[in-house]
Parts: structure tokens; sequence; C-alpha cells
């Protein structure tokens, strides 16, 4: 999963624009005081311009200044976005759950079938599940890889409705699978498993599917998930694939102190 690096590494250009346009309109509102004290405009201008020049080092500060601030007001929407939205993110009647599904602790995972690092992430849930006896995980489906993913999505609801117990099966057969899941590729899955095809096709003739994967993506919107894999871990999300061990230390942290950190 990709993500623009922070600025300490690289200069973000929106944020240069928005600092540029309020460094102007500070030069502006300066240079109007300035006109209603018969001020010379230019003068303060040049004054503002060389003082820049002569240290540069301010509009770094600035930068990552706003930076902070930027990722403060995104961590506080974040945080009511999770508060306002715990009861369908946790609790859904369309979600499907692994491990303990009356756990103490739960983790929300956002995938879609065809990320490759999803598909290795698989083995980070699986050994979290048998670390963990009393540990709930949501699976969450998040098609965002385009149309073959989709239809996944599609069948995969499916497969939840007709036979949730065969879902965990499915679900590793095709994430696991080489080839790219689409329609086909999941519908073979879930037949393998033993379900009938007349019956997933019956499901998928609903609105389930739709409304499904429509109540997660406005979730991951409201949450500011950009990609997958995505998990939420207590009030925190984690965006990434950031392995078992992260994993494991924000689960323990929650176990012992009620937050993912101590």
């Amino acid at each position: 999963m990709t993500y623009i690096t922070s600025f300490s590494r690289q200069i973000c250009p929106p944020a240069l624009l928005r600092l540029l346009s309020a460094t102007a309109l500070v030069l502006a509102m300066i240079a109007g005081s300035a006109a209603a004290q018969d001020v010379n405009r230019g003068e303060i201008e040049k004054i503002v311009r060389e003082y820049l020049l002569q240290n540069p080092e301010v509009i770094a500060e600035a930068l990552t200044e706003l930076d902070r601030r930027e990722k403060e007001a995104e961590e506080s929407a974040r945080l009511q976005a999770l508060s306002d939205s715990a009861d369908v993110l946790f609790n859904s009647s369309r979600q499907v759950v692994l491990g303990n599904p009356k756990g103490s602790m739960t983790l929300v995972e956002f995938f879609d079938y065809n990320c490759g690092y999803c598909k290795r992430a698989h083995a980070d849930m699986a050994r979290l599940i048998e670390q963990y006896p009393d540990l709930k995980i949501v699976l969450k489906e998040f098609p965002v890889l385009g149309q073959g993913s989709v239809e996944a999505a599609q069948v995969a609801v499916a497969v939840n409705s007709v036979a949730p117990d065969k879902y965990a099966e499915f679900h590793e057969a095709l994430l696991l699978g080489r080839s790219q899941a689409n329609r086909a590729s999941a519908l073979a899955a879930a037949t393998a498993t033993g379900i009938r095809e007349d019956a997933l096709l019956a499901a998928m003739e609903t609105d389930e599917a739709g409304q499904t994967i429509e109540e997660v993506y406005s979730i991951a919107n409201r949450l500011g998930l950009t990609g997958t894999p995505s998990y939420v871990v207590g009030n925190e999300v984690v965006m990434g694939a950031v392995g078992f061990d992260q994993l494991r230390e924000k689960i323990d942290a929650m176990k012992n102190c009620g937050e993912t950190t101590c």
C-alpha cells in the first residue's frame, strides 16, 4: 500500500499552495493596513520577501506545523467517525466474523480479494486467531481494485448469506488463489466448498450484496481509508499491511490497558 510521505521527507504541493495562499493573504492584509497608515506597500512586501529569502527555514517550519495541524485535525475527525460508526463497524448484521464471535477484543479488517498485501496479511490473521482465543475478527468486504474485486465481493456476500459456516474455507481459498478474483473464480471457490451454485446465484439476485458493499464504502469513507488492508483496533485506525508483530502489540495493549498504546 502506498502513502504520501511526511513533510520531513517530501514537500506536499497542495500544502505548499495553501501556505503560499495564506502568505499572500497576510501580505494583502499587511499592505491594506499599510495603505491605511500611508506606509508604502512595496516597501512592506520587499521587507517580507527579503526576510523569507534570508530565513528560508521559516517556510520549512511553517510547512511542518501545517502538516502537524492537518494530521491532528484528521485524527480528531477519524476518532469522531469511529465513535459515530461504532455500531455498524463492530456489530453489523452484514459482517463476517472469524475467531471468537463473543470475544472481548475486536480487530476489524477491510480487505480486497485482489490485494496482494491482503493475501500476505492472511497469515497474520490466522496466527492472531490461534494466539488469542478471546479475539473477534470482523471482515469487511472493501473492493477497491476494479470490477473483478466487486464481483468477488458480491459472491462472498452470497456465501455468507447461504452458508456462513463455509465462509472461512471459501475466503481462504479465494484470497490465496493464484488467479484474479472475479465472479467466475469466486463461484468456483464457493462451489468447491460444497455450496450449490444455484443457491448462490439466487442470493446474488437480491440487494444484499450491494447494500453490504455500500455499507462498507460508507464507513471507509468516514474513516478516511484509501486502500487495503486497513484495520481498526480499539479506537485506532491502522492502514497498510503492518504485519503480525505490530497488530499483536496493539491487541496486547488493548488487553492490558484498554487502549492500543500503554
